[in-house]
């Protein structure tokens, strides 16, 4: 009977899992699909959307990358993520380090600050943004992105990183400072390897965000050679009422792949990370 029961809870634990793993890849199976459709398909309302019936075709990749400036926004996406999350890093590191193991007046008010900065919608900033962007000149650049990206990355690393330093033991930094270290050198040779899967997290959050944000490249950049794939794509391939399907689902896939690559090379780290990060402080 025991035998049985436990049968029976893995078979419904499999069947779960793969229903889970079934919505989580369908955007992906459909994008590829319709990517790789004949126009006359991707219009044929008497085709099934979920399959090719009438043969595979290259040509939507092929205009994304000859009729578009796909790999100029591929490139513009890739510094201003790369440029963000090396400034985050830099910037959350030290300042969380500094929270929780420094003791200074208001030093629990500046923490919750901190997080509560991240809640502020982005919708209210990128008009103040905005005026301060054309006051530096930055505005129409890619530039524009590298600045302001940190205003929503920064708060919530910082606050990850705050819960993952307290899990740190003390007499680690102790130990070092007797020897001889300062507080620098204690930082980057003795807690940042300690902390290797919470600076993966913070790490991980930062591109991420940074790749995929909408809404500051809409408001700041207008120049296609400026533009990052999140807005290029939409805004190069939808003219008005035109939707070109296939291309578009074509640079959909395609800049969901790093994204993904990076997931899977560090998702044990992220995962660690992530609940050490949110369950302490």
């Amino acid at each position: 009977m025991y035998g049985l029961k436990r049968v029976a809870n893995k078979i419904g634990l499999y069947l779960v899992l793969s229903l889970f793993l079934v919505f989580l890849l369908f955007p992906f199976y459909w994008m590829a699909v319709t990517s790789l459709k004949i126009d006359k398909e991707l219009y044929d309302l008497s085709t099934n959307p979920l399959f090719i019936k009438q043969g595979l075709t290259l040509q939507h990749y092929v205009y994304l990358f000859k009729k578009t400036s796909f790999l100029t926004w591929f490139k513009n996406t890739f510094i201003i993520a790369f440029l963000v999350t090396i400034i985050t890093l830099t910037v959350s590191a030290p300042a969380a380090y500094s929270v929780t193991r420094f003791k200074f007046r208001g030093r629990t008010t500046f923490a919750i600050a901190v997080f509560i900065s991240y809640l502020i919608p982005p919708t209210l900033l990128f008009i103040p943004l905005y005026k301060v962007l054309k006051l530096l000149r930055l505005i129409d650049t890619i530039w524009s992105m590298v600045v302001t990206y940190p205003t929503f990355t920064m708060p919530f690393c910082t606050w990850l990183l705050m819960g993952y330093f307290k899990t740190i033991p003390r007499e680690l930094e102790e130990s070092a400072l007797v020897d001889g270290a300062n507080r620098l050198q204690v930082l980057l040779r003795i807690v940042c390897p300690v902390a290797l899967p919470g600076l993966t997290t913070v790490t991980l959050f930062s591109f991420t965000l940074s790749w995929m944000q909408f809404l500051y490249p809409v408001a700041f950049i207008s120049a296609s050679t400026q533009k990052p794939l999140s807005v290029g794509v939409v805004s190069e391939l939808v003219r008005g009422d035109v939707f070109y399907w296939g291309s578009l689902m074509a640079g959909a896939l395609l800049a969901s792949l790093p994204v993904i690559l990076v997931y899977m090379i560090f998702t044990r780290y992220f995962i660690s990370g992530l609940t050490a990060g949110a369950t302490k402080y």
